[in-house]
């Protein structure tokens, strides 16, 4: 795949390839612990894993690079190589859990019985549609850019941004498993700009060393 990524992605795009990359492992995504706010850095492993991305990026172009303010995706993108171009995203910071935050999912519905983030949001945090909306604000951007993009975010958050791309409904993002240190490439079919489509999803590097 490092070799797929790297002689497609090498030519040049009027319209904007859109690179969505979730931050590399930290203790908390490990034991499926909500985290938003909590400013937590890598482990060594999800240090290894941003090295990997910058091996899985190599030969592409970037024209712009965006991060979360969030230290775990800012990491990520300067141990892929990219931090020289990053600029800080506010809109790309992950869900506010509010109350939910540290907390895992069994955890949450063993209180309430059938939550769903997509669906209930989190009680002191935020609403499904207050994420769709900076989903959406973010998306608007993107669709006026040109070339190779890369965007550094969070799971749950890069879930909806990839619903609010192709024109569903965020409860349709609880369909979009991601991975650590995953990438997804949002881009147009036959390069047509009415024509949004999800051309590689949770792509994770398996079988290239570390």
């Amino acid at each position: 795949m490092e070799m797929a990524l790297g002689s497609a992605m090498t030519q040049p795009h009027p319209l904007p390839r859109v690179h969505v990359i979730r931050h590399g492992e930290t203790e908390w995504s490990l034991s499926g612990r909500h985290t938003s706010r909590t400013d937590i850095p890598l482990t060594a492993h999800g240090e290894a894993q941003g090295r990997l991305l910058g091996k899985r990026l190599r030969g592409i172009k970037f024209s712009r690079v965006f991060t979360s303010p969030c230290v775990r995706a800012r990491q990520t993108c300067e141990l892929a190589g990219l931090a020289a171009l990053a600029e800080i995203e506010p809109n790309l910071r992950e869900w506010d859990y509010g109350d939910y935050e540290s907390r895992t999912s069994p955890e949450i519905r063993a209180e309430r019985a059938g939550w769903d983030l997509f669906i209930d949001g989190a009680p002191g945090g935020e609403s499904p549609a207050e994420v769709f909306v900076r989903a959406e604000n973010f998306v608007l951007r993107l669709h006026s850019m040109e070339g190779e993009i890369a965007v550094f975010s969070h799971g749950h958050f890069l879930r909806v941004l990839a619903t609010v791309w192709i024109g569903l409904r965020i409860v349709n993002a609880q369909r979009f498993g991601l991975s650590t240190a995953s990438l997804g490439i949002l881009s147009y079919a036959h390069e047509c700009r009415e024509n949004p489509i999800i051309s590689l999803w949770n792509e994770t590097g398996v079988g290239v060393p570390l």
